[in-house]
């Protein structure tokens, strides 16, 4: 057990991922206390943060993070951000002849971001039932702006008013996070970045100085430098971008680890058979070539498959969210990330980025599958065995569109379990009493959980761990959960309604049904999730079938004007290749059974 912290960096690359990673990153600055009194938490915070210093002498809390976007996809914020504001510098004007200005109207802001204002310089917010007031300083800690924010959440609908990942962005940037890539729009029809050759094309001279310099700044400032997270998406030209700056990691850091998750969301707007083709191809090409660069590659999508006919998006039992909107779709994946991440984050017992690569990503499959219940389906006062023993199959559903095999068989599965605080990890069963089930007879959580799992999977390698804390979702987070949750994001009972009380006087259903909306007028502040990382044969026909849906058709005749974005038709029958070649590593020959590797051809 060790108490050293190793400095992690984490690189979002393109717009989708900047959604998941934006609401990855108020979740995090949710878990922030400034409070000395208060006991350290499960996570060692300097792992993803950086302490500064502004001009003025004030004290910074900022991400280790590189975000890369392009032109006219911030909006209100700023590429330097607000922390270090030059703007009042003035300097010396040569010219005597006249002067015309032109002033280009701010976008506007939605109520979030006003309320963030004012609380920035020290203004209390309006509330039902509370008075208004200032407060002299410009510096509230975080536990202040949480509470302040928790008073008023009920008021912040942004389904309509979010455009961009800026919109529900609660924290401050450094300086050196932002890079803008000016190439391309991120509106409009023209100077789109929609295939991987350009996206490869990118990585080189303003773009690849700027790059590496925050590379530097964010590197040499750390101590115990232990890798790369990197969010990348997948269906866009940023695919090909990733597969750059992976590999320049690779080459530069090559001893660190480098976890790329692919993030893919439900749906495009204004997508048409072309563009989606694209999307097929970008995905393909991006994940063989940031797997072969990282240390592992784990696609993160709420979308029903990869290909060109996606079934329906997955759903959970406890979530209303609606597929259409990234605000909604991100947010589910960052709960996940924020799980899946949990190894390397820790303050005690924490597995370097290498240790849980390596777990998985055994004889060249550096591919791995992601799975998540979210939220984890625990009645309110039962125990972990309860809660598991109710469950007829494994908890959780595909987050990167791969469906277990149910075969038992798997190469290596980390499990994580965070947010049984308060909640009873084992069963207390009278004396003389047969327990329930076997995992009532367990003596730690973990026993009941490696139990649990192994009922399932007898012969995998398992690596688990349990958290106590659950995730804190503070505003904006879109209020996606089903009123059958607790405040703590347990299920609990509900009244009988109005129909199921039909019988009854009209009066007392009326009363409960007036009582059931009392009782679940409180928010969702919290909620418990459990992730599985894991490979095994399962992936082989999924990616044997993403290999046969690109081998169908000729590129050269169906989407010629891909190649000529700048990918080489030898390079991407290479990748194909590389996409058998690396789903054969996935196949299970202990049966005795083989499968073709021959691709049929189709028009």
């Amino acid at each position: 057990m060790s108490n050293i912290c190793r400095e992690v960096i984490t690189l979002q690359l393109g717009h989708y991922s900047n959604f998941v990673g934006t609401h990855w990153w108020n979740l995090q600055d949710a878990s922030l206390s400034y409070d000395p009194e208060m006991p350290p938490g499960d996570f060692q915070s300097d792992v993803m943060f950086r302490e500064g210093q502004t001009l003025g002498g004030s004290i910074t809390y900022t991400p280790r993070l590189i975000s890369m976007d392009l032109k006219g996809s911030l909006q209100t914020l700023r590429q330097e951000g607000s922390l270090y504001d030059t703007s009042k510098e003035t300097s010396a004007l040569t010219w005597d002849g006249s002067l015309m200005v032109h002033k280009e109207s701010p976008p506007a802001k939605n109520a979030f971001l006003e309320d963030l204002d004012k609380l920035d310089c020290g203004d209390i917010l309006t509330v039902p039932d509370f008075s208004s007031s200032s407060r002299a300083s410009c510096s509230l800690s975080v536990d202040t702006v949480n509470s302040q924010l928790a008073r008023v959440q009920k008021k912040y609908s942004l389904e309509g008013s979010v455009k961009v990942w800026s919109d529900f962005l609660r924290i401050h940037l450094h300086p050196r996070t932002i890079s803008v890539i000016h190439q391309y729009n991120h509106d409009g029809e023209a100077d789109r970045l929609e295939a991987f050759g350009q996206g490869e094309a990118l990585l080189q001279g303003a773009v690849l100085e700027d790059l590496d310099d925050k590379l530097h700044f964010f590197v040499e400032e750390c101590d115990y430098f232990q890798g790369f997270q990197v969010l990348c998406d997948m269906t866009d030209g940023f695919a090909g971008l990733g597969s750059k700056v992976t590999e320049m990691l690779q080459d530069a850091y090559g001893a660190r680890g480098i976890l790329t998750f692919g993030t893919a969301p439900i749906s495009h707007p204004n997508s048409t058979p072309m563009k989606n083709l694209y999307h097929l191809l970008n995905c393909a090409l991006g994940m063989v070539h940031m797997a072969s660069h990282s240390s592992f590659f784990c696609p993160l999508t709420l979308r029903g498959g990869l290909g060109l006919r996606p079934s329906s998006p997955i759903s959970f039992p406890y979530l209303n969210y609606d597929p259409s909107l990234w605000y909604h779709s991100s947010s589910v994946l960052s709960l996940a990330l924020d799980a899946l991440t949990v190894p390397y984050r820790l303050r005690s017992n924490s597995v370097p980025m290498w240790q849980l690569a390596d777990s998985l990503s055994t004889s060249g499959r550096k591919v791995v599958a992601a799975y998540g219940a979210i939220p984890f389906p625990m009645m309110h006062g039962s125990s972990l065995p309860d809660a598991l023993s109710a469950c007829e199959s494994l908890p959780w559903k595909p987050l990167s569109t791969c469906a277990e095999s149910g075969d038992g068989q798997c190469y290596g599965q980390w499990v994580t379990l965070k947010g049984m605080e308060g909640q009873r990890l084992t069963s207390s069963v009278a004396p003389g009493m047969k327990p329930p089930s076997p995992l009532h007879s367990l003596h730690s959580g973990e026993d009941v959980l490696a139990s649990y799992i192994t009922s399932f999977y007898p012969t995998a390698p398992l690596a688990l761990q349990l958290v106590s804390g659950p995730s804190k979702l503070t505003p904006p987070f879109p209020q996606i959960f089903s009123q059958a949750l607790t405040e703590q994001g347990l299920q609990q009972d509900l009244l009988p309604t109005s129909c199921e009380f039909k019988f009854c006087h009209p009066l007392l259903q009326n009363f409960c049904s007036m009582l059931n909306d009392l009782l679940f007028i409180a928010q969702v502040s919290s909620v418990p999730v459990i992730t599985s990382l894991q490979s095994g044969p399962a992936l082989d026909p999924w990616l044997s079938e993403l290999h046969r849906s690109i081998s169908a058709f000729d590129i050269r005749r169906v989407a010629p004007s891909f190649l000529s974005q700048g990918l080489e038709m030898a390079d991407y029958s290479e990748a194909l290749e590389d996409l058998r070649l690396l789903a054969r590593k996935y196949r299970d020959d202990s049966s005795g059974t083989t499968q073709s590797s021959s691709e049929e051809e189709d028009d």
